[in-house]
């Protein structure tokens, strides 16, 4: 015959599990909404009327070579593009960073911000990667670089004939390989 001292301990060990369980469905639940309201401010902010304006003054940047970047945009003579440079490739670096650490999903990211990854790293990657050499250090930008990476994948493995086509940014298939896979 069953006891009421081990009823007592049975159902708290009952009440215990269940719980445990609202807590790790809770916790999920929790996790699901951060990352949701994370996600809608950074899209927010991402495209605003500013931070388009931004984007596209750097998209229009005009260099012929690297010293002609240098007396055009460089931080110490143009201070406005860089303060416009610096703002939004390191924005996308935080959020390398944040894909890096699991704090937002990399296919959320590619779903709502692939082509501007992949615009900016493939304008950018020979400047940063000339800045490395002078200014800034090996370091600089790796996660940008990570991104831009992950988001290659995800769109050759989607769409592999995009570059073909110059994939709506007008360059050749090899520049897309320079900029990604190498």
């Amino acid at each position: 015959m069953v006891d009421l001292q081990t009823l007592t301990t049975m159902f708290g060990g009952i009440s215990l599990g269940v719980a445990a369980i609202y807590y790790i469905f809770n916790l999920r639940e929790t996790t699901r909404n951060r990352k949701i309201a994370y996600t809608t401010n950074f899209m927010q902010t991402f495209y605003s009327k500013e931070n388009s304006r931004r984007y596209i003054d750097l998209v229009g940047m005009d260099w012929k070579d690297h010293d002609d970047y240098m007396a055009k945009y460089d931080s110490r003579v143009n201070p406005e593009n860089f303060a416009d440079r610096w703002s939004f490739l390191g924005m996308l670096d935080v959020l390398g960073f944040q894909v890096k650490a699991g704090l937002v999903d990399l296919e959320t990211i590619y779903e709502l911000n692939w082509a501007p990854v992949l615009m900016m790293w493939m304008k950018f990657k020979p400047i940063i990667e000339e800045y490395k050499k002078t200014d800034y250090g090996s370091d600089q930008f790796a996660n940008l670089e990570y991104l831009a990476r992950e988001m290659w994948r995800i769109k050759m493995r989607r769409d592999p004939k995009w570059m073909e086509h110059g994939g709506g940014l007008g360059r050749r298939p090899e520049e897309y390989v320079e900029a990604f896979e190498k």
